[in-house]
């Protein structure tokens, strides 16, 4: 082995080269090549891998570079679903739309033609948009984005995604929101409940229009407030402790005189200042984990355990309010004035979890603890440790237990996060144009209630548009029975 492997080492390429050809050819055995050049066959076996690499890329290469893959016919409408495409796919500018027909089609045109062929696609999006019935929608998302100082009013289905409400406005006020819900009523958009921010205007907009139709709290807003709160008296906190420290150090240095009276009790003074802070700052943060993770967790204990638990917490925030006013006092008011907003979510869980518990007739104990098991992550050893005890418990309807439960959590909405997600969508978007129309929101809308989801955390809605998620049927393939091209043909 070690003659061979010496032999190989001193091979020249051009010897290589011959080897790997003999080799490719068949024209004489392996071994038999291997014996006259005084290598091993896998030595040989190598050099015809790195012949056949080569060979296989050179043809590949001219195939991909010369060869005609296929032939398309080229019309004015399939050139307009160009257009449409680069505008919303890429995000195109006018200009970039401009250049690529120019130096990659070879089709000059002017800013006026691409303007004209989006305000037509535009106005036949606002005509299927309005077309479309939204009864199916059973909870809405409702949020409001900023665009050069202006609101743009948005409304999501919570199941779907579908985007049913994108409309920009001067104002953000009850009036505004009121004759926009209005309109969408008349779609068959009935909603159980919606999910919103504390937005006044936005709440009662809703009321008027839609009278006794309950507005939910989004638990994501307090939350970050709150962690806000907590994060801002950590940061005290620590600053009390570096006024400390350097007190501390002006005390007992080599040839330092004795400390005036004055800097000790300066010292005693930042050290109790720095036991308030940290104590405030600890018993805030323990409540406001309380509050995220125990009392707004999806997997929690029922509404009447939980309002307790709430009050509890607004209690705590009341006692510790008089060390930090300024600061504590707008989060006590904003929790006691929203709880009931907030721990609505827990109330339509609950009546979820007592169907599941009649249907599968099981005690209700053991749906709850169902529930209660999605609050370990699925790897560690407690989560499999209480699935265990429970399948043990439940028997047979274990495993259809855990899959009905787990399918009312995803569908029960705590926030309006995914009409938060819509807008971080549409800022890509908005960057491009300084005003905005409603034209092009309804473009814009159709676009994105139309195009398929290409990844997600729910595997059902891969591969899927909101249209489809919402209707229950091929969007694509409804699309395209009413125009080829898809949703760009749907809208030219």
């Amino acid at each position: 082995m070690d003659r061979n492997v010496g032999a190989a080492a001193g091979l020249s390429q051009s010897d290589r080269e011959e080897l790997a050809i003999l080799a490719l050819a068949r024209s004489e055995p392996i071994t038999d090549l291997a014996v006259q050049h005084g290598v091993s066959r896998k030595f040989v076996y190598a050099q015809k891998h790195k012949a056949r690499c080569a060979l296989d890329d050179a043809f590949v290469s001219a195939a991909t570079d010369d060869t005609v893959l296929f032939q398309i016919p080229v019309t004015k409408r399939w050139l307009r679903q160009v257009i449409v495409a680069l505008a919303l796919m890429c995000r195109g500018s006018y200009l970039g739309i401009l250049e690529f027909m120019r130096d990659v089609l070879g089709w000059p045109i002017s800013i006026g033609t691409v303007h004209n062929v989006l305000l037509a696609a535009a106005e036949r999006a606002r005509v299927i948009n309005g077309a479309q019935d939204l009864s199916r929608i059973r909870a809405g998302l409702h949020d409001e984005l900023f665009h050069g100082g202006k609101p743009v009013l948005a409304g999501v289905c919570a199941e779907s995604t579908y985007c049913y409400l994108l409309a920009a406005e001067d104002h953000r006020d009850a009036d505004t929101w009121g004759v926009h819900l209005l309109d969408v009523a008349q779609q068959g958009l009935k909603p159980d409940y919606t999910v919103a921010d504390a937005g006044q205007g936005l709440r009662a907009g809703q009321k008027a229009a839609w009278g006794d139709t309950p507005c939910h709290g989004d638990v994501f807003h307090i939350i970050r407030q709150c962690e806000g709160l907590a994060n801002t008296l950590s940061r005290l906190a620590k600053g009390a402790t570096s006024r400390r420290e350097k007190l501390e150090a002006k005390f007992g240095g080599a040839g330092q005189s004795a400390p005036k009276v004055g800097l000790v009790a300066e010292l005693a003074l930042a050290r109790q200042a720095e036991s308030r802070a940290r104590d405030l700052a600890r018993g805030i943060r323990t409540l406001i984990q309380w509050l995220s993770h125990d009392v707004l967790a999806l997997a929690g204990p029922n509404l009447a355990l939980r309002r307790e638990l709430f009050d509890f917490i607004t209690d705590e925030l009341v006692r510790l309010e008089p060390e930090d006013v300024r600061r504590i006092h707008p989060v006590r008011v904003a929790l006691r004035n929203q709880r009931d907003d907030l721990l609505a979510f827990a109330g339509v869980l609950d009546k979820k979890l007592t169907g599941i518990a009649r249907t599968l007739e099981i005690s209700q104990s053991h749906v709850r603890e169902a529930c209660m098991l999605h609050r370990l992550p699925n790897s560690s050893t407690a989560y499999w440790q209480e699935w265990s005890r429970l399948q043990a418990k439940i028997g047979d309807k274990f495993r259809a237990l855990l899959k009905a439960v787990r399918r009312i959590m995803t569908r029960t909405p705590r926030s309006s996060s995914l009409v938060e997600n819509l807008n971080s969508r549409l800022r890509t978007y908005f960057t491009l144009r300084r005003h905005l129309g409603n034209l092009y929101l309804n473009l814009l809308r159709f676009f994105l209630n139309h195009r398929r989801y290409m990844r997600s955390q729910l595997a059902e809605r891969i591969g899927k548009s909101p249209r489809e998620l919402l209707c229950q049927e091929d969007a694509r393939a409804s699309c395209c029975a009413r125009d080829e091209g898809g949703p760009f043909g749907a809208a030219l």
